[in-house]
């Protein structure tokens, strides 16, 4: 999995490819080419 600094062009990788929101984060999943996977976001922690 990477980590992106803009996930704007990870999105655009494949046509299957989806951004997805969960607990903060910003993930593109890709469930034809698991290669695509991304994550952005999730800093901060207290």
């Amino acid at each position: 999995m990477k980590v992106l600094n803009s996930l704007s062009s990870a999105k655009k990788r494949h046509p299957d490819c989806r951004v997805v929101r969960r607990r903060g984060k910003v993930y593109v999943i890709c469930k034809s080419n698991p290669r695509f996977k991304a994550r952005q976001g999730g800093g901060k922690k207290k």
